[in-house]
């Protein structure tokens, strides 16, 4: 099989973060950036777009904290830029006050379930037509979007895996399947959550996603002698095997003093508050 080449996280990126480096705890990175692209993807929903292109935006934001830290750029401006940039290159483009006012609405709610309010209904704010907050949030996603491209070096090459999910699936005689079908292509969706996009290559997450299903369907699969059925594709077991804990924790239990932590970290002068709160030294 062919592969193509796309840009991947390097071993000394994964192990040390930037992120990482300025004191932020892996499991916290792990949560802001899964975070992140449920803003993304709930700001895609509310937009109507293409999901083509709220994928692509995930798999760029997931791409970007391999090269520059929490503590320089928040989450919620760099998911909205990223959404800006992905529509812009899958040739569906959102109008920039349409998307502002989406992620106003986003953060306004992020903020609302951090506060000592939260056990109550949440109420919009529409922004003023005479405030500085339009123009606030504009600015940062005019600079979201320039450093997305000036980081990653102009390389915004994304390979999308749903194509070569179904030609899989035929192979091993499943497209007929629409319960493995379905749960296989929402496990995709949600490794968009996970940094492995930005690791991993294709095939290995499309192995993963069908391992899944696969277990919990109880489907059989062939692994015997002399090729087993991930080998059919170019993956590798264990590479397999770690991506699908990366997906599996996205679904670990949270307590709510964690969901009101993530909610209140969204913006980079949060994290730094919470740096300096927890005293979190630089990583050596």
């Amino acid at each position: 099989m062919t592969s193509v080449l796309y840009p991947l996280a390097s071993l000394s990126q994964i192990e040390r973060t930037p992120s990482r480096e300025d004191g932020i705890p892996a499991e916290l990175e792990e949560d802001l950036r899964a975070y992140g692209c449920q803003l993304i993807h709930q700001a895609g929903i509310l937009l109507k777009q293409k999901q083509v292109a709220v994928a692509a935006a995930q798999i760029l934001f997931q791409r970007f904290w391999y090269v520059t830290s929490m503590k320089q750029f928040g989450v919620g401006d760099v998911g909205m830029g990223a959404l800006y940039l992905a529509s812009k290159l899958e040739e569906c483009p959102l109008r920039m006050r349409d998307l502002i006012n989406v992620y106003d609405l986003l953060l306004q709610r992020a903020a609302h379930n951090s506060s000592d309010k939260a056990d109550q209904d949440f109420r919009y704010h529409p922004m003023s037509y005479f405030g500085s907050t339009f123009y606030d949030l504009k600015e940062a996603l005019v600079v979201a979007e320039m450093q997305i491209l000036k980081r990653l070096g102009f390389n915004v090459y994304v390979v999308l895996p749903y194509g070569s999910l179904i030609n899989y699936l035929r192979l091993l005689g499943l497209e007929k399947n629409t319960e493995f079908s379905t749960r296989a292509w929402g496990y995709l969706n949600d490794a968009l959550q996970t940094p492995v996009y930005a690791v991993y290559q294709i095939p290995t997450i499309i192995c993963s996603a069908i391992l899944l299903t696969a277990r919990h369907l109880q489907v059989p699969l062939p692994d015997k002698s002399p090729l087993s059925w991930w080998e059919l594709f170019d993956a590798d077991w264990e590479d397999v095997w770690s991506v699908s804990g990366y997906i599996m924790r996205l679904y670990r239990d949270r307590t709510p003093e964690e969901r009101k932590r993530l909610y209140g970290m969204v913006t980079k002068k949060e994290v730094r508050k919470w740096l300096e709160e927890n005293n979190a030294a630089p990583s050596t």
